[in-house]
């Protein structure tokens, strides 16, 4: 079966986003981008929601670097509002749940599945239990007066377990985790009050 990585980049204080800001807050510097550029989305199928969908293609179609490379990589679209053919080469539109459907995916793929942005799609993926990798790139900004679409918000409480981190350009870090849903909070640690 293969996995299923939710993909965030993120300000420190949890925005995916921040008004009047670039992409990655102009922030990303040459260490990320060759890491990005050799985290290749070929690999996998990219997943995601219209909103996404509309601001990567846009990205894409601008030629931003670290973006124009996803036009040849397999994406799926979930939506009710788009209509195909969808613009951006190698997109599938799926209608429908998209819980469902992923399930139905991870059966059924041959590739590794992975989002990209997506707030709302993510968290309903990850309170059905279908993440097996949460993978987040930190920014080192804080967004508390421009951030918009606060990432974890809404999110069921989940326990994760670090399995790689890593810094780019002196400051962005990478943090790579195994997900598990909790059903309450996680009990004291040795040595807590």
């Amino acid at each position: 079966m293969p996995e299923l990585m939710i993909d965030f980049i993120t300000s420190l204080d949890g925005y995916a986003a921040a008004e009047g800001w670039p992409g990655w807050w102009g922030l990303e510097g040459p260490e990320y981008l060759a890491w990005l550029q050799g985290d290749s989305a070929a690999d996998r199928t990219l997943l995601m929601g219209a909103t996404t969908y509309r601001l990567m293609h846009g990205f894409a179609a601008a030629g931003t670097e670290g973006v124009d490379e996803l036009g040849a990589a397999r994406k799926i679209v979930f939506s009710n509002t788009l209509s195909e053919p969808l613009e951006w080469a190698n997109t599938r539109l799926i209608r429908g749940d998209a819980v469902d459907a992923v399930k139905e995916l991870k059966q059924e793929s041959e590739h590794p599945l992975s989002t990209v942005g997506s707030v709302s799609l993510c968290r309903s993926l990850l309170a059905a239990g279908l993440v097996d990798r949460f993978r987040v790139v930190v920014f080192p900004v804080i967004t508390g007066q421009t951030g918009h679409e606060r990432i974890y918000d809404g999110y069921p409480d989940v326990a994760l377990a670090l399995t790689e981190a890593r810094t780019f350009d002196g400051g962005t870090q990478l943090l790579d985790y195994t997900p598990r849903l909790l059903d309450a909070p996680l009990p004291p640690g040795p040595g807590s009050a």
